[in-house]
């Protein structure tokens, strides 16, 4: 007798239009199933959105799934074990109103044919015509084809991380006037980290529309000089390749896209033969500069990069030093942190306050990986009783006032917020939450939840999920408590660091540059790199540096475990930031 599916009846009986399977439970009725789906779920034909994901034991959709549900717009089919054949099955008719496509974690070798895989795109007109999104990522590509194109003409984002691709665009791009209007003509977002890229070729520039360009971890040793051709590129990362061109090499661990960009046009190595007198006066001057300065040209970072002042206290020249000490508890909950003081922050003008969360929330979706490689928490100086204890309390004993809360044990609070999701799915009509909701699987299967008290036993963090409104900052404050942790590594803790005190000290020279009042409606976003609104205006270095002072993490025996930032800290923002020790 087959398994029931309790998830797909009730979908049936109150005509939902989402449904996510996922989970152990799932997994076995697959496998029970033969590693095959209920035939029931091809009797909901309202469904929008459907996601099948962390099941190892599904090979094969079944026929029919496309033509069964032509209103889907969400298919998520993340972290399966979906060959081309299993999903050639599903996926062989068109879904005309497919927005986002996931078929990362798969182990795919080959795309299906609808995809344009073996066989190529089927002719006429797109199986895809709506899709925007396809998430590709960890699995086992080698090449793409140029049937993609299309099958899926409207595509702004393709994900590619974690193949073993080595090259790009290679084949994806099909040849000149095979696609009306040209291949990808709205791809704005390509990431192909972490593969083994050899070549990125000159025809990248084809994609008219291409924003944001991820290659990092690959085996490229140049980097084509028409990627200043992309009109359109502001987000570009390099880092992580073993570029000829050293100059280059450590102008992508902290250079913004800009100068990079500019140094290729400019005569970095892989320019083509033609070099505009404008190029080759900006080299011309480039060198006068190097002479004047005595330099040897290694140190002189693009005109364009305007850096900021950060001063670094040591920890030896501070008389009342921060410590925080670890207990041996968070070895098996979250066992990585690092922190930091920064003071020098001017929060009060107009819109600082908002800009300052909203870097945070960006960092967190981005850097972070939304709270799953790390977790940012930041606080008011004045308000933390030192030295701090990072430690582990059970859920029904650890107890703290979250943002905007009453003070509240741990267990209830996730109650309390898996409540409210379910709540916010119910009227939203929609699987997915947002805030503090989005993050609540992160402590699935823990006994204990990690947490950083005071010297008064507060809680003042609650790891990946909140800080306290104890410490709270305000448009008042001036001097931060910075902290970041994770259950993957320590360097991605100071990563992630590196990134915060960059941003913030942009947000603050933006502040200083753009006097507001507390009134302003200033909405400018200076997130991608040192802004200046005034163009004529020649930005200068702030003359008030931020301070950053160290925090050293020690263990209940006071030996150290970590002390940022250390010398070898902050470097991948050196571009960026003169920091003085």
């Amino acid at each position: 007798m087959a398994a029931a599916w309790p998830e797909v009846e009730a979908a049936a009986r109150e005509r939902r239009r989402e449904l996510a399977l996922a989970g152990a439970a799932v997994a076995e009725r697959v496998a029970a199933g033969g590693g095959r789906l209920p035939a029931e779920l091809l009797a909901l034909p309202l469904l929008q959105a459907l996601e099948l994901s962390g099941c190892a034991a599904l090979r094969e959709l079944g026929p029919g799934l496309a033509a069964a549900l032509p209103a889907l717009h969400t298919l998520v089919l993340r972290g399966n074990a979906l060959g081309p054949a299993g999903l050639g099955a599903g996926l062989g008719g068109p879904l005309p109103a497919l927005r986002l496509l996931d078929l990362s974690g798969n182990g795919l070798e080959a795309l299906p044919a609808a995809l344009g895989g073996a066989g190529g795109a089927p002719a006429g007109a797109p199986a895809f015509p709506q899709l925007r999104s396809l998430n590709l990522s960890g699995n086992r590509l080698r090449e793409l084809g140029p049937g993609l194109a299309c099958a899926a003409p409207q595509l702004q984002a393709l994900l590619l991380a974690g193949n073993r691709l080595r090259v790009l665009p290679g084949a994806l791009l099909p040849a000149a006037g095979a696609v009306p209007g040209g291949p990808f003509p709205l791809l704005s977002r390509l990431e192909a980290a972490d593969n083994e890229l050899a070549e990125l070729g000159a025809d990248i520039a084809a994609l008219p529309a291409l924003k944001s360009l991820d290659v990092a971890n690959n085996q490229l040793r140049e980097l084509p000089a028409a990627l200043a051709d992309c009109p359109r590129l502001k987000e570009a990362n390099f880092r992580g390749n073993p570029l000829r061109d050293k100059r280059l090499e450590k102008m992508v661990n902290g250079c913004q896209t800009k100068a990079i960009l500019e140094y290729l046009r400019a005569g970095g190595r892989g320019k083509g033969k033609a070099e505009s007198a404008r190029e080759e006066a900006r080299k011309k001057k480039r060198e006068k500069h190097q002479k004047k300065d005595g330099g040897d040209g290694e140190q002189d970072e693009p005109e364009e990069v305007a850096k900021l002042l950060v001063k670094v206290l040591h920890v030896s020249d501070n008389p009342a030093p921060l410590v925080v000490k670890a207990s041996s508890g968070v070895k098996d909950v979250r066992p990585f942190i690092v922190c930091c003081v920064l003071k020098g922050v001017n929060l009060k003008p107009g819109n600082a306050l908002k800009r300052f969360l909203s870097a945070q929330t960006k960092l967190h979706e981005d850097i972070c990986e939304k709270r799953t490689a790390a977790t940012i928490a930041t606080h008011d100086l004045q308000l933390i009783k030192g030295p701090l204890i990072y430690d582990v309390q059970p859920p029904d004993k650890l107890k703290i006032m979250p943002l905007g809360r009453k003070e509240i044990k741990a267990k209830d609070l996730l109650r309390q917020l898996q409540l409210e999701a379910e709540e916010q799915r119910k009227q939203k009509k929609r699987q997915n939450v947002s805030g503090l909701h989005k993050y609540l699987q992160l402590l699935d299967g823990k006994d204990n939840y990690p947490c950083l008290v005071d010297a008064e036993g507060v809680v003042i963090s609650f790891p990946p999920i909140t800080n306290s409104e104890k410490t709270k900052i305000r448009k008042d404050t001036r001097d931060l408590f910075l902290e970041v942790t994770s259950d993957t590594s320590l360097q991605i803790c100071k990563d992630v660091m590196d990134m915060l005190i960059l941003r913030i000290a942009e947000l603050n020279r933006f502040t200083l540059e753009n006097k507001e009042d507390s009134g302003s409606d200033n909405e400018s976003d200076p997130l991608c790199g040192p802004v200046n609104l005034n163009p004529s205006q020649n930005v200068q270095p702030m003359n008030f540096p931020l301070v950053v002072e160290q925090v050293r993490v020690v263990d209940t025996d006071g030996n150290l475990k970590v002390l940022y930032p250390s010398k070898t800290d902050l470097t991948t923002v050196s571009s960026l930031l003169t920091v003085t020790r």
